[in-house]
């Protein structure tokens, strides 16, 4: 008797986050789901609570949800799948779980605006971010040495450098003692996400003016920006 054939199963794609309403200014902890019973929730929390002090974004999004993961390829990752995100990915296997979760927000920050603009990243292209691209190529490359042609491209491009420097900006600006501390023992082992500060400031400023243009800056430090 013949064999009956059998055919590989499909492989399934995780579940995308649906929309709901129409597009709308919100505070960030409307957009992210943070995992409660993970003993990463405190720092996950603490840094939501620095980003979502400098902007709002807007957006039609359910939350999306924030996964803790034991991987270490990887410190985090913004899965996506046909322009709409699947979840933020942030590794508890690695030391720096608030910088990595602000990293990979970055990453959802500007595939959210770039989206606007078709499927693309808004920090390659949008012209709200046009100042910022030209402080950013000031900026040496933290590529480390040795690095492939390829690597130091993907390295060097125009949205991980801005997930990079959005997640500075973010400790930066943060007053959490615990957020500024984790910045400082950063710059103090010259990790090669972040760079120095005297020469990160600028761009720190630039990328200010880029969410007050787009009108995601919180209201009291655009007054402040616009002053300045």
């Amino acid at each position: 008797m013949p064999r009956r054939r059998t055919h590989p199963a499909r492989r399934t794609h995780p579940a995308t986050v649906t929309r709901s309403g129409e597009p709308r200014l919100r505070p960030l902890p409307q957009l992210l789901r943070l995992p409660r019973r993970s003993p990463l929730h405190l720092e996950l929390a603490r840094a939501l609570a620095a980003a979502d002090g400098l902007h709002l974004l807007h957006s039609d999004l359910e939350p999306v949800p924030v996964r803790p993961t034991s991987t270490t390829s990887q410190a985090g990752c913004y899965r996506l799948r046909n322009g709409d995100p699947v979840d933020l990915r942030v590794s508890r296997r690695h030391g720096r779980v608030a910088l990595s979760f602000l990293h990979e927000l970055g990453h959802f920050v500007d595939h959210q605006l770039g989206w606007e603009l078709g499927p693309t990243w808004a920090s390659g292209h949008h012209e709200a971010f046009a100042d910022w691209r030209a402080a950013v190529s000031e900026l040496p490359s933290r590529a480390p040495a040795g690095s492939s042609r390829w690597r130091r491209r993907y390295f060097d491009s125009a949205k991980e450098v801005w997930a990079r420097s959005y997640a500075q900006t973010v400790l930066t600006r943060s007053h959490d003692p615990s957020l500024q501390g984790h910045l400082l023992g950063l710059l103090d082992l010259d990790d090669m996400f972040v760079w120095p500060a005297a020469e990160f400031e600028p761009v720190a400023g630039q990328l200010e003016r880029v969410l007050e243009r787009l009108g995601l800056l919180r209201a009291e430090l655009a007054v402040a920006a616009a002053a300045a």
